[in-house]
């Protein structure tokens, strides 16, 4: 715990998702191996996922010229599912086959540690989302793999991705509380530093396979962060939950 924390004065914690609670490469990896045998599912997954980034820079950048509106991370996924099918040379899935594989996202595993460490830390906290996916997509995949959020909250709620501020603020505004009253949870330095600039605290959780096991992830501990857990479980230690 960083020096002069005050955890009685922490309020709410906000979780990223995708890597954080739940396995992304794993869960994609494991239904692309069904649907799609032929090819590599690991790097299949690795691709997908490898688009989310540019995707959304391009939306916010429409936004920011007036052009066009918001656009729901269901609907990019499926923009970048067209786009690595051509490129692993898949032709033959029809547009139900397609939507039904984008919606692999919703189905995503949870982490072995998370639906425990998040119900002890709800005991304390209030536990949400902030996730640049859509309302839906967080609905379904929470039901699916028993999170227990108090409340889900995303981009689509903001009208802007993270890193933008007006998510990392939103949160605070939607619990009427000082950005400093709310703690980011997740496993990606760039979104913890983000939300650092904006005032929040920030605990990073460990995910040294969010890549899968054969790209191991540095999970080194960095000195801004408020706090730096193994796992969700570790957190909840952490914060005496």
């Amino acid at each position: 715990m960083s020096e002069g924390f005050d955890s009685s004065t922490l309020k709410v914690i906000a979780f990223d998702v995708f890597g954080t609670v739940v396995d992304w490469h794993g869960g994609i990896s494991a239904e692309v191996a069904q649907a799609l045998p032929e090819v590599d599912a690991d790097a299949f997954a690795t691709a997908w996922r490898a688009g989310y980034q540019p995707a959304m820079r391009r939306v916010m950048e429409r936004l920011a010229a007036g052009e066009g509106g918001f656009t729901l991370i269901d609907e990019l996924h499926l923009a970048i599912l067209e786009d690595v099918l051509h490129d692993f040379g898949v032709d033959r899935l029809d547009k139900t086959q397609k939507r039904d594989l984008n919606r692999a996202w919703h189905r995503l595993p949870a982490w072995p540690d998370a639906v425990d460490g998040l119900r002890r830390l709800k005991t304390r906290f209030t536990i949400c989302t902030l996730s640049n996916g859509n309302i839906g997509l967080l609905t379904e995949m929470a039901k699916r793999a028993g999170l227990p959020w108090d409340c889900i909250l995303s981009a689509e709620v903001f009208k802007a991705y993270k890193p933008d501020p007006r998510t990392y603020l939103g949160v605070a505004g939607v619990f009427d509380l000082s950005p400093s009253e709310v703690m980011l949870a997740a496993a990606h330095h760039d979104d913890l530093e983000a939300a650092r600039n904006c005032g929040l605290q920030t605990g990073y959780i460990e995910r040294p396979t969010e890549f899968g096991a054969s790209r191991p992830k540095d999970v080194s501990p960095r000195a801004d962060n408020t706090l730096h857990a193994r796992d969700i479980g570790a957190l909840a230690d952490a914060l005496g939950c």
